[in-house]
């Protein structure tokens, strides 16, 4: 057993190394999977804004790739042209900036609302959204009655989030209606401000580190967050918002932290692991009495958040937040992507069961590791959120694909929370809150 463990250790030893002297390497490697990424969707999906960002970004990806051969052969010198983000700035460029561009301006044609996803500029995210602001406006709630509609009822009807997410619709139910306020108020700019911002302050909150060239691999240049800024976005300004109340709550401010969570989960119940997460964070760091400040902040500012919109139409609140998401709803979700949950749930009542059964089985070992080594630093409280919003993706019966974009975020902003640690080591706990 000895033998075996200290060949482990130089095993994993040598990798770290091989790591560390092959970073080219590895920037190959994902510049490669990504661009074949790109360029697939660009050639087979059926959603018109799919093809057009993957035609967009496998030129961001291909510049990428040479980027890296060029370093790769050439000696190093100073100057942005011979680092390794000018091809991260290629495919920020290229696969995120120009085609939510185009598509915002494409979209003024009209086709969204269309059943012909071949001519979708937006994905429907971004319509419903918009139409729950103006809702909100009007009725005082983004949820319509399904029951009264006076016809069947289909899945765009549905609004499957928190009322926060309809305030990043507020633009354009204020201020569209003409092809310039259309265009400067889509939802999708509102999102990308959201994420934008939320990784400023998030990175103040830190101390400014320097962003390592892996971390915004994962949380920017990777397919899954480049495509989403480009056709819909509302899941990077919430995991932007979730970083703030992180960085927030490492940095041994709870009640801050807790307004912020309560934004967030008063958006997108998806996101609940990250409130217990950073609970157990808060009290590892500054004990019960701090705990209490979180929890009681964040139940009185989702009360604050909810409760008025529930009043005015009770059955409609839980209809598109509560059951629709559940696949319990009049209409059911067409949520199924074919992710391990979805595909043994598929194979009947047994296996539905079954996937039931894993993703408990799952959630109990999650919490079990939780409190048995709970976080103590942010980059602890990402790494548990990134694999408890993982295994939810891959498990649950009913899911997208596109939410894998959470913790891969997250485990970028894991890299950037745990070089801040490195840079100030005294972001460990401390005996008291400065709040």
């Amino acid at each position: 057993m000895g033998v075996d463990a200290s060949q482990d250790t130089r095993a994993r030893t040598r990798g770290r190394g091989l790591l560390a002297r092959s970073p080219l390497a590895l920037d190959m490697m994902f510049y490669v999977g990504c661009l074949a990424y790109a360029v697939v969707v660009a050639f087979t999906s059926e959603f018109y804004g799919f093809r057009m960002w993957g035609a967009f970004a496998a030129v961001g990806y291909g510049i990428a790739v040479a980027h890296t051969v060029w370093l790769a052969l050439r000696p190093r010198r100073p100057g942005p042209l011979y680092s390794r983000g000018f091809g991260l700035a290629a495919i920020g460029v290229l696969g995120m900036i120009v085609p939510l561009g185009f598509l915002v301006i494409r979209r003024l044609t009209g086709t969204d609302w269309l059943i012909t996803p071949f001519s979708w500029a937006a994905q429907p995210e971004v319509w419903v959204i918009e139409r729950s602001a103006d809702l909100l406006l009007r009725h005082g709630t983004p949820y319509v009655d399904i029951t009264a509609l006076g016809r069947a009822p289909e899945v765009n009807d549905y609004t499957p989030y928190g009322p926060v997410m309809s305030v990043f619709g507020l633009p354009r139910a204020l201020f569209g209606g003409t092809p310039l306020g259309d265009a400067l108020t889509d939802a999708r700019l509102m999102f990308a401000l959201t994420a934008v911002a939320c990784v400023w302050v998030t990175l103040r909150l830190l101390g400014r580190p320097r962003v390592p060239v892996r971390a915004a691999q994962l949380a920017m240049a990777c397919p899954l967050t480049a495509l989403t800024w480009s056709v819909a976005g509302p899941d990077l300004a919430i995991v932007g918002l979730m970083l703030v109340s992180g960085a927030l709550a490492a940095r041994d401010r709870p009640v801050a932290s807790a307004i912020l969570l309560a934004l967030v989960l008063s958006a997108k119940l998806i996101v609940l692991p990250a409130a217990v997460v950073l609970a157990v964070l808060v009290a590892t760091r500054l004990g019960g009495r701090a705990l209490a400040r979180f929890l009681a902040t964040l139940v009185a500012a989702c009360a604050l958040l909810n409760v008025p919109v529930l009043l005015v139409d009770p059955s409609a609140f839980v209809e598109h937040v509560f059951r629709f998401p559940l696949g319990l709803g009049v209409v059911t979700s067409p949520a199924a992507s074919p992710l391990p949950g979805h595909l043994l749930a598929s194979t009947g009542p047994v296996g539905k069961a079954a996937a039931f059964v894993v993703l408990g089985a799952a959630a109990i070992a999650i919490l079990g590791w939780l409190l048995r080594r709970p976080p103590v630093t942010g980059s602890d409280a990402m790494l548990r959120i990134a694999v408890g919003l993982g295994a939810f993706t891959l498990l649950t019966p009913a899911t997208r694909y596109g939410y894998l974009v959470y913790p891969l975020v997250l485990l970028g902003a894991m890299l950037c929370f745990r070089r801040a640690e490195y840079e100030t080591p005294s972001a460990g706990p401390t005996s008291s809150s400065r709040e």
